[in-house]
């Protein structure tokens, strides 16, 4: 994910996500959780990407991992600071909750849980 974040990559990104993947996050002005599918994060990512300058994705302390061979869940906090221009740069620091399943082999993000303040 932070290569595909870095780079700003899509064809990476989506080969990370599962086919019944679920992204969601609070909107704490409507005061109520939004969700979406693959495709709409597809299509909400590849926005971002093309739309900034720079992203720096960091990843740090592993907060919460419990899992077996097949699913595994992962709480972890983030740095993420997106360059639009010089001028309009955002920071946003959070928690994300990770679901991952495991299909032929290969580990895949189920769920996205956004546990961040933005």
């Amino acid at each position: 994910m932070r290569y595909a974040y870095n780079f700003k990559d899509t064809l990476i990104y989506g080969k990370i996500l599962s086919d019944d993947f679920v992204f969601t996050y609070r909107d704490y002005d409507a005061g109520y959780d939004v969700s979406w599918g693959r495709n709409e994060e597809m299509r909400v990512t590849h926005s971002l990407f093309r739309n900034c300058e720079r992203l720096d994705l960091i990843w740090n302390n592993v907060v919460i991992s419990s899992g077996d061979s097949i699913n595994y869940m992962q709480i972890r906090s983030f740095n993420l600071l997106i360059t639009f221009n010089p001028s309009d740069i955002v920071r946003i620091d959070g928690r994300v909750n990770l679901n991952f399943v495991k299909k032929d082999n290969v580990w895949k993000i189920s769920r996205w849980l956004d546990e961040s303040n933005f």
